[in-house]
This record gives C-alpha cells, structure tokens and sequence, in this order.
C-alpha cells in the first residue's frame, strides 16, 4: 500500500509540474493555518509474552501547517505537530512475575512528531467555500520517552505511514480564512519493553497499530 501511494504521488507531481506550467492566472500560492487539534487514536496491538492489547490516550494539540499551489486545484501541504500520550497494555498476564492474569501495565508516555506531507485537490476555487481532499505520506518520530514507573525501559521504531484528508476552506477576506479539516493516518510501530527489572532477561516485543483520527479547527492566512 505505502509502495503505491509513493508512486501516486509522484506520478502526481509529474502531472502538477505540466499544469504548473501551462497556468497563466496569478493567484496567492502559499498559505499557512494555525489549528487546533484533537489526536484520537485507534489503536490494537499483538504484544508477545504477556499478551492483551494496548490503550494510547487522546489528546489535543496546536498544529502549524504550510500549503503551497501548483495551480489553483492542486496543492501540496506540509503539517506540522507533535502530541504527548500515556501508554498502558490492558488484560495482560504478567502472573509468571507475581502479578495479575488481567493487568493493566502502566507503560508510561511518549511524544509523537509526526511531519505529514499531503497532496491535495481543491474544488470550486473561485468561491468562498472551498472543499478539499488529499493523500500522502507520513513519518513519525517518537521521543522523550518515558517509561514510567513498572518496566525498566520501552523503545519505539520510528515508522513511515500513510495519510487521507478531507476538509474545506471558507473565505472571509482576500487574505483571511477558517479551516476543518479531518485527517486519519494508518501508522504501525515495532515496541520492544525491557522489563529486566521484573524477572531476568525479560524483553517483551509488541506490534503496534496507532492509526490516529485528526480532527482540527483553524485560521488561516493567503500570501
């Protein structure tokens, strides 16, 4: 999936640099918006060892974006945002350690940035509503992590994925605009927990799907 949506993409861009050229119109091509964000994952997990699944919180962020265009329908936009979630495992069997057969292991947080690039296709350009769709890729850092106080140390794999958007623009003056816009975003991570400190030599490794829904609310500025 992630091999053809990079050769969509680039396909694309082919496409916008000839229509890039061929549009004669002057237009203001680069806007930036300020949202604000709610992060809500959807995540499930296939954790080794102990088993259970995983529970990510949500959260809500401030989120910068930039969007520059080729021509007045296609867009590229580059999001910008980072969120912090506490991280637990539910119904896990950590009896083997003396603890419960449904536990609930305390996982501690980790910071997610997430820097998003999106190609998109705007409708109806001349009129003050302005709706949108878009796809592209993602690449999420995972930082300052914070194991918390159960297991000795939790390691995240940086990850690529993948990314969907809709959303509208609504003109209010020849510069300033309001924004919605939904995006969800399909990320999958490889989680190894050193849990040493609870019996020799434990490392436990978990398959992760975050796959976060972003939904935000903004303003924005033409330039």
């Amino acid at each position: 999936m992630k091999k053809l949506l990079f050769a969509a993409m680039a396909l694309a861009l082919t496409g916008i640099t000839f229509a890039q050229d061929t549009e004669t119109t002057d237009f203001k091509r680069w806007q930036v918006r300020l949202r604000g964000v709610a992060v809500l994952p959807d995540e499930s997990a296939n954790i080794g060892i102990i088993g259970g699944d995983t529970e990510i919180s949500n959260t809500v962020i401030p989120e910068l974006d930039f969007t520059y265009f080729f021509t007045k329908n296609i867009a590229a936009e580059l999001i910008l945002g980072t969120s912090k979630h506490d991280v637990n495992t539910k119904g896990s069997d950590i009896s083997a350690v003396g603890g419960s057969k449904n536990a609930n292991v305390d996982l501690g947080s980790v910071w997610l940035l997430p820097p998003t690039l999106t190609v998109q296709y705007h409708f109806f350009p001349e009129t003050n509503f302005k709706p949108y769709v878009g796809a592209g890729v993602n690449y999420t850092i995972f930082y300052s992590v914070d194991q918390g106080s159960t297991v000795k140390d939790v390691k995240y794999d940086n990850a690529f994925g993948y990314a969907f958007q809709l959303g509208f623009d609504y003109i209010i003056t020849d510069k300033f605009f309001i924004n919605a816009d939904i995006k969800k975003i399909f990320l999958n991570t490889d989680v190894t927990v050193d849990a040493s400190n609870l019996a020799t030599g434990l490392s436990i490794p978990a398959d992760v799907d975050i796959n976060p829904l972003l939904i935000g609310i903004g303003i924005g500025m033409k330039f």
